[in-house]
């Protein structure tokens, strides 16, 4: 699940710094404002991504999806792109939390986890 969810913040980062330029452009954001706010978003995204082993790391996630569709207040699209992060971190944590459950179940009672799997042809 961490892996997904530090995609989902990595990917996310990336697009907050593309967004930069559509804030002074289009969203009228003074450029030195702009700069600041995107690599300091970014910079938050990409630093939660690293925290996810801790037990607030995802409480953080949320927070950083939080701060992504509130910056649709300066750049209107990035409501829409904040959306669809917040599905993706949403539909990530369902899939990785899946992912966990099927591999301890295919797990339980192996002795050598660094042998085949039990079910596996010998």
């Amino acid at each position: 699940m961490r892996v997904i969810a530090a995609s989902v913040l990595t990917f996310e980062a990336l697009i907050v710094l593309l967004a930069i330029p559509v804030a002074i452009t289009l969203g009228g954001v003074e450029p030195s404002v702009a700069i600041a706010g995107g690599v300091a978003l970014a910079v938050v995204c990409l630093g939660v991504a690293g925290s996810l082993s801790r037990p607030w790391g995802y409480q953080a996630g949320w927070a950083v999806q939080v701060l992504v569709l509130a910056s649709g207040f300066v750049v209107h699209a990035m409501f829409l792109v904040g959306g669809l992060f917040v599905l993706l971190w949403v539909v990530g944590l369902k899939v990785g939390r899946r992912g966990e459950e099927l591999h301890d179940e295919r797990w339980a009672g192996v002795d050598d986890p660094g042998g085949p799997p039990p079910d596996s042809a010998g």
